[in-house]
């Protein structure tokens, strides 16, 4: 949905070179997919592998926000009603002071934005800087954020524990960066071309263009409950901050019917992830491995993968995890629930109990992480 600039890439550099893509077609559509958030039936717009990245996640977010609205049986959205729905939110940021200055200088950035409007179907040309998580280069196509008070985020950071890298990347751009690499490795100057190395070095080695410092920096910078976007590798995301942890909306199309699949969560450098629904509660992702619980067993099911969901969390981020259930407790749980249910008089307690080969293997396919010095099977 984007590029990073215009310079030559480096042989071997993170970034992809940019792409020349299609302009949008007004005939081209959209499948709108309806869901309830924060209790009313809202709806969002899904793309297709190649969509307008940067205009899909502004309109979810405006779409999240209830600053536009749609048709309740609306199925299929055109680029062209998206461009309309985004035109007159921007005319309706018309600031209420009257005076001349700020109505001609309200009139340029209109005229501005809607200069850039139709590269939002195609993608728009950023140039981040590894300083901050909000340090782009200034380019006309951030107008439309700043009109619409939309934060652009991005997680490509030089780590400060790493002074080489620090002194080579500075602060520059990455279009600027990459022309220091082509400088220093042509330079006589041999500590010029060993610090053209460092930076080559840091685009290969970042090459997910996410870094464990910027995804810290990312989160203490978002604030609770903030919709944003979210850059990264060429993609425009619609991001939120639930409780402390990060969340890009999902709007692959290849969701559409899936109610229980609306945000994936981002809390890991190397693309590990975990589906949440509507209420960030953690879920299966359709096709992958999971284990379909009895409907009495979902709440304790829910319950796990969430305490799993956190420990995860808590170990990428260096803490202590939570205490959570062990196995043994948790079959315990579920066998004593099946108990109740089919033999209710009398009621014996968890600890006499004989949980059944079933009930242990329950309690191991529940869990979400790997631990097999710890798993076993309760005899």
């Amino acid at each position: 949905g984007s590029s990073l600039g215009a310079p030559p890439p480096v042989p071997g550099a993170a970034a992809e070179p940019p792409r020349a893509q299609p302009p949008a077609r007004e005939e081209d559509f959209y499948c709108v997919k309806w869901i309830s958030w924060k209790g009313e039936r809202t709806p969002v717009v899904t793309q297709s592998e190649n969509g307008p990245c940067p205009l899909l996640a502004i309109i979810n977010i405006l779409l999240l926000q209830w600053k536009v609205k749609l048709p309740p049986q609306k199925e299929v959205i055109t680029s062209e009603e998206l461009m309309a729905h985004l035109g007159n939110c921007i005319l309706a940021t018309q600031p209420r002071d009257t005076s001349e200055g700020l109505q001609l200088n309200f009139q340029q950035n209109i005229s501005d934005s809607m200069t850039v409007l139709p590269k939002l179907s195609t993608g728009l040309d950023v140039n981040v800087r590894f300083t901050g998580v909000s340090d782009f280069e200034y380019t006309p196509e951030c107008i439309v954020f700043d009109l619409l008070n939309i934060p652009l985020y991005h997680g490509w950071l030089v780590d400060p524990q790493s002074p080489e890298q620090v002194q080579a990347v500075g602060k520059l751009s990455y279009n600027q960066l990459v022309e220091k690499i082509i400088t220093c490795k042509q330079a006589s100057d041999s500590s010029l071309v060993s610090e053209g190395l460092v930076a080559e070095q840091f685009l290969e080695s970042t090459a997910s263009q996410l870094t464990f410092h910027g995804l810290c920096e990312l989160t203490a910078r978002a604030r609770e409950g903030e919709l944003g976007v979210f850059f990264r590798n060429n993609h425009f995301s619609t991001m939120i901050k639930h409780k402390g942890h990060l969340y890009l909306l999902v709007t692959d199309q290849g969701f559409l019917q899936e109610e229980g699949v609306v945000w994936e969560s981002l809390h890991s450098v190397d693309g590990d992830s975990c589906f949440c629904d509507t209420d960030f509660h953690l879920s299966h992702a359709p096709g992958k491995e999971g284990v379909t619980a009895a409907p009495q067993d979902h709440r304790l099911q829910q319950s796990q993968v969430d305490q799993d969901y956190m420990v995860a969390l808590s170990l990428q981020q260096g803490h202590d995890p939570p205490s959570v259930l062990s196995d043994l407790e948790l079959a315990r749980q579920l066998q004593h629930e099946e108990y109740q249910q089919h033999h209710p008089h009398p009621q014996p307690g968890p600890s006499q109990l004989l949980p059944a080969q079933a009930g242990g293997r329950a309690a191991r396919e529940r869990r979400q992480r790997q631990r097999p010095d710890l798993d076993c099977t309760v005899l």
